[in-house]
C-alpha cells in the first residue's frame, strides 16, 4: 500500500511540474530538452543510494536551482519585450 501511494504522489508531483513548461515547448526545444534533463537527473539522484557524503543531497539542490533558472529563462524569453515585437511581427 505505501509504495502504491508514494508512486501516485510521485506521478502527481510530475505532472504538477511539466503542466507549467508545456507553453514553452514549441518555441524553446533547447530549453525545453534541457529542462526535462534536468527532471530526469533529479529523479536518478533520487533513486540513488543515500551514502555519498552528502554530495548526492548537494546535487540535488543544484538540479533543483538549475530546474528554477531554466524555467525563470524560459518565462523571461516569453515574456521579454523583443519576443512580444518578434510574435506581433509574425502574425503580420
Amino acid at each position: 500500500m505505501h509504495r502504491i501511494m508514494t508512486a501516485v504522489l510521485l506521478l502527481a508531483v510530475a505532472g504538477f511540474l511539466a503542466a507549467p513548461t508545456l507553453s514553452f515547448a514549441d518555441d524553446q526545444p533547447h530549453m525545453q530538452a534541457a529542462l526535462e534533463s534536468l527532471r530526469q537527473a533529479k529523479e536518478h539522484l533520487e533513486q540513488a543510494s543515500h551514502d555519498k557524503g552528502g554530495h548526492r543531497e548537494k546535487a540535488m539542490k543544484n538540479v533543483d536551482a538549475a530546474i528554477k533558472n531554466v524555467e525563470a529563462g524560459m518565462k523571461y524569453d516569453n515574456t521579454h519585450e523583443s519576443k512580444k515585437e518578434e510574435k506581433k511581427e509574425h502574425k503580420h
